[in-house]
């Protein structure tokens, strides 16, 4: 039976594609000093109880300040963590509370053909640069500081394979396939904003799900970023498996909510 602890497992897999992982006795700490601004590759992840939460401030700080890294808690267990949350407050950290659904397909794939004017193919070096600017384009990503970087570190990594979908020709659309073992999510969905609102993302969605059952992978998970794109996915198959509640304290630089818009 799936938990939550497998859920952080395989979101580990997938951070350790992109970024180095040194575990601790309340959590592990994540650092890719190629990429201070991305924020996924560099944070204290904190699924335990701090039993000295101001030791555990300090030795964060001193970990990411020493590498020149804006440092960041992504905080989970809230209600049983306040101490370190006020702790954080008064060393000047922001503090934000996120709502974090994952979801989990149900293995049905819609019968329905494919718009004619929709084509989709696997990214390769041919088609790369027509994927990176879309993926470069948007804002929720990072923008191209952030994501023409990690783009290249997947587009390298044997556990990614990056779509591409073109509607009457034109690149507009992308999404990639993470694969842990018998488990996979997936990520990077966006399409250009001159493109939607047509379904494109629904004919990508499908798409991959079909190449994750012709695999004959186990599940096929997406943790969306918000209430909004969960309905999206609900849609296409996608049943919410849990709602995480996720602290994220940072010392500088913009919120997840910010950037999220």
């Amino acid at each position: 039976m799936t938990s939550i602890q497998d859920i952080f497992k395989l979101d580990f897999a997938y951070l350790e594609t992109f970024t180095t992982r040194t575990d601790t006795k309340w959590g592990a700490m994540f650092c890719n000093e190629d990429q201070p601004t991305y924020y996924d590759a560099n944070h204290a992840h904190i699924d335990q109880v701090c039993e000295q939460p101001q030791l555990v401030i300090d030795q964060v700080m001193n970990f990411y300040q020493s590498k020149k890294i804006i440092p960041r808690f992504y905080i989970y267990n809230l209600e049983a963590q306040q101490e370190l949350i006020n702790l954080l407050k008064l060393n000047h950290f922001g503090f934000e509370e996120l709502i974090s659904p994952v979801q989990m397909w149900d293995q049905i794939i819609p019968e329905k053909e494919m718009d004619q004017a929709v084509t989709i193919e696997v990214v390769t070096k041919d088609n790369y640069s027509e994927a990176l600017d879309i993926e470069c384009s948007i804002t929720e990503f990072g923008g191209k500081a952030v994501r023409e970087k990690a783009f290249e570190e997947e587009f390298n990594h044997p556990s990614f394979v990056h779509y591409i979908l073109r509607y009457k020709g034109t690149a507009c659309a992308t999404a990639c396939l993470f694969i842990s073992g018998q488990q996979a999510r997936m990520e990077s969905v966006a399409t250009l904003k001159e493109y939607r609102g047509r379904g494109l993302i629904g004919e990508l969605i499908r798409y991959i799900q079909t190449e994750v059952s012709r695999q004959g992978l186990e599940k096929l998970w997406v943790f969306p970023i918000n209430e909004k794109i969960e309905n999206v996915y609900q849609k296409y198959g996608f049943k919410t498996f849990a709602k995480l509640k996720t602290g994220h304290a940072f010392l500088g630089g913009r919120s997840i909510k910010d950037i999220q818009g």
